[in-house]
């Protein structure tokens, strides 16, 4: 599925694994957001992939934006630059399974709201995890500003967009950037773990929960649960939905078809 420079994609089972591989500290190229925004597109079309890790395979998740890069584009193109880097995060997001970010080292600005971009995240005891762009003279552009509030609350996420604070795994499991944190070493185990523990759920019904929450944070109350109704509903006439049933009632395992 793709021929990319920096990224890699495996697959075992329900379950596909991004890694981000552009030595030595993934800085985001325009190359790199190019190719995560053909993955995202070609992730969000194949209905045989249930959960989605995004890890890295260097010394750092993301260090964000490749500054060197940045330096050689002209000042009336950096908009551009940024609405791709924004646009692609937004795919990232709007993936229709549940994704998973496996953190470690440094995910900073660029790199910190990719990770806001999954719907998950797991994290390394080692990771420093922070919104630097006030300290570069410019703010997160790539979704942090409206991720960030929405995960952790208005006044925390501001305090760390105006401080450009820098987490440890400690403050981001407290603030709830972080869903669970485990030892370096064994991070990627961890969220192969942790996407298998997704991916014994039905396919269908990981992707109809997902929209149900997406849509209905955006709407009222009454049509947040009109949205929660219909993702139901598209679930009824399902094999799956016949499958997990029996297989209840049968007290064994289901076998899923993702249909």
């Amino acid at each position: 599925m793709g021929n990319w420079q920096h990224l890699r994609l495996d697959r075992d089972g329900w379950v596909a694994t991004l890694t981000l591989s552009r030595p030595p500290v993934n800085a985001l190229s325009r190359k790199m957001v190019r190719e995560l925004a053909a993955a995202a597109e070609a992730l969000a079309a194949d209905k045989s992939v249930s959960v989605v890790v995004i890890r890295s395979d260097q010394r750092h998740f993301c260090a964000g934006a490749d500054l060197k890069e940045r330096e050689t584009i002209a000042t009336s193109h950096v908009s551009m630059v940024v609405t791709a880097i924004r646009d692609c995060f937004d795919a990232v997001a709007h993936l229709p399974q549940p994704t998973i970010a496996a953190v470690h080292g440094s995910a900073l600005g660029g790199g910190a709201e990719l990770a806001l971009a999954c719907d998950l995240r797991i994290m390394a005891e080692d990771v420093r995890f922070g919104f630097s762009e006030t300290s570069l003279g410019i703010i997160p552009g790539a979704g942090g500003t409206q991720r960030l509030p929405r995960l952790i609350g208005l006044s925390k996420a501001k305090e760390l967009i105006f401080s450009a604070r820098i987490l440890d795994s400690a403050g981001c499991l407290e603030l709830g950037l972080a869903d669970r944190v485990v030892p370096a070493d064994i991070l990627h185990q961890g969220a192969q773990d942790y996407a298998g523990e997704l991916a014994r759920n039905a396919p269908l019904a990981l992707r109809a929960a997902k929209q149900a929450i997406l849509q209905g944070l955006e709407l009222p109350m009454v049509g947040g649960l009109k949205a929660e109704g219909e993702a139901y509903d598209s679930l009824i006439h399902t094999r799956d939905r016949e499958e997990g049933i029996k297989a209840f009632l049968e007290q064994r395992s289901p076998e899923w078809e993702g249909s």
